[in-house]
């Protein structure tokens, strides 16, 4: 262990020792876990903020109606039972009658029916439940969801990281619920309640002992402590100073993670966010305007490389805008394997000859901060490999995410790479980057390519609604591969999350939403010695 690793590993001991007395001791009972985050929350209500530093501690916070297996079925969680009407006009959700919240009060039809629309109306995922138009509560334990139209997405999303259920007695005093401050002191009916918040450094979560399902949870407490550096958190994992090590991403890291005889570590648990590595195109300026160069950069761009050897084979390949590991995955698109003749002959036929020089054009590429084996590393190989095709690219820097998000929200850019969300179903995640009604300049995560295809809009609109399993998976079939062919972006891998667990912790959560599910059932097969 270098000295500065070494430096960082003790600070950060000594750091919990001081923030948690007794923490590492207090094993008994359900014993505690420490999470190492590099995830630091703004806040914690999840209705009001997507991403996954609120989605992790919301989800232990506050209870929602459906919670979601490893094959992406729901299961009853606030709601017991539900019922979606046979028109897919309505969903009836019946709720479990003796779940109360943090302070006590009852969770009823009323809190379900004013965290749908606080949620609608406030959360960032604006197509999430844009087809409902109220909720009727016609006692306190139904609520009847109305829709304009079927919406095959509300049953997803009804999940713990995009559906808290809020208290309405706390949250509807008519403070903005976007800056409320209950949002730093949450009460949910979830099995964890918050106790402590040291923002920027820890936050601990206690066990709920009124929590409506016996017997959960399984764990005293949680801990997250908030590590900005990655590598003093593989150390805290490495020593068993932290028990889990969310949302590893780098090649390297995970590598080391994975030699580490203490260490479980797994990629399950990402299937529902869907997480994806892409590079986008601004496809209204010129001469990325010309769907034969963005094809040719494409086929100049060598993904095989990438996967393999940039990241190390760590990563899935990805070829298309609905993530690898979704149900609704079209894999018969075009691949764009490397073809540099087919990449010159396609610049050619674009107008864009080689000059005496060798060159056709030049472009700047953006990449995302923060995520350099994603995304620098990718934009800096891109420069050299188009070049083999004559185009001559400037990898633009930007000093934070604010300064990137700017750029491309505001268009201001000639390419981009970026890691985006699938957010478990198209409606929730996909829909954003290609509809035309979401061009909105200035928001970042939109259609920021301001790509615009009549046919793409019609097939997303009917998929949306269409209730047929087997018709909604031909609808996204034929987007996917409209979208691919028009390569408003090229899409490159499904980011390489990980998550690392100290051996001994049993139920290890491995569903669609992974850590952005409730952590109720996690426990201590074999407590780490004290």
């Amino acid at each position: 262990m270098s000295l500065k690793r070494s430096i960082l590993a003790g600070a950060l001991g000594c750091l919990l020792s001081l923030a948690a007395p007794g923490l590492l001791r207090a094993q008994s009972a359900g014993g505690t876990v420490v999470i190492a985050s590099t995830q630091v929350p703004r806040h914690f209500n999840g209705a009001v903020q997507s991403g996954i530093a609120t989605a992790v501690p919301s989800s232990q916070i506050f209870a929602s109606p459906l919670r979601y297996d490893d094959n992406w079925t729901p299961k009853p969680y606030l709601a017991e039972s539900w019922e979606v009407a046979p028109d897919g006009l309505s969903v009836t959700l019946k709720l479990v009658k003796n779940a109360v919240f943090h302070d006590g009060h009852p969770v009823t039809s009323e809190d379900v029916a004013f965290s749908i629309m606080a949620i609608k109306a406030n959360h960032p995922f604006q197509s999430m439940l844009a087809a409902v138009d109220k909720v009727e509560t016609p006692d306190p334990f139904t609520a009847v969801i109305r829709l304009s139209h079927p919406h095959p997405a509300l049953l997803l999303a009804m999940s713990p990281a995009l559906m808290p259920i809020l208290p309405k007695h706390i949250y509807g005093d008519g403070q903005d619920l976007k800056t409320h401050p209950a949002n730093l002191k949450p009460i949910g009916s979830g099995p964890f309640k918050l106790t402590e918040y040291k923002q920027g450094e820890y936050y601990t979560l206690e066990k709920f002992d009124r929590f409506f399902i016996p017997g959960r949870p399984k764990l005293d407490r949680i801990v997250v402590r908030l590590i900005s550096d990655p590598n003093a958190a593989i150390v805290s994992m490495e020593r068993g100073d932290a028990n889990i090590l969310p949302y590893a991403a780098g090649v390297r890291d995970i590598e080391r993670l994975q030699k580490a005889a203490n260490l479980t570590v797994t990629d399950k648990g990402f299937a529902g966010i869907g997480p994806l590595n892409w590079l986008a195109f601004n496809t209204r300026k010129k001469p990325l305007d010309d769907v034969r160069v963005r094809q040719a950069i494409a086929y100049t761009a060598n993904r095989d490389f990438i996967v393999s050897k940039l990241m190390g084979g760590k990563a899935t390949p990805a070829t298309g805008p609905i993530a690898p590991g979704s149900p609704l995955e079209e894999k018969s698109v075009e691949t764009y394997k490397f073809d540099l003749a087919k990449a010159q002959a396609l610049l050619d036929a674009a107008g864009y000859p080689k000059q005496a020089d060798g060159t056709r054009f030049s472009l700047t590429i953006d990449y995302l901060p923060g995520f350099d084996e994603q995304q620098r590393n990718i934009a800096e190989y891109l420069r050299s490999q188009l070049k083999r095709a004559g185009i001559s690219l400037e990898v633009r820097a930007a000093p934070d995410f604010p300064t990137w998000a700017q750029r491309v929200s505001n268009y201001d850019f000639d390419l981009t790479m970026d890691n985006v969300f699938n957010w478990g179903d198209p409606v929730i995640g996909v829909d954003r980057t290609y509809l035309s009604s979401n061009i909105r300049k200035g928001i970042i995560w939109s259609n920021t390519q301001q790509y615009s295809n009549p046919k793409v809009d019609e097939l997303l609109a009917a998929a949306a609604r269409e209730t047929s399993p087997d018709k909604r998976k031909a609808l996204y079939a034929e987007f996917q591969k409209i979208v691919v062919s028009d390569v408003p972006i090229f899409f490159v891998n499904a980011t390489p999350y990980y998550n690392a667990f100290s051996k001994g912790l049993g139920n290890l959560p491995t569903t669609i939403w992974g850590m952005m599910s409730p952590l109720d059932e996690l426990y201590w097969e074999t407590p780490p010695k004290t």
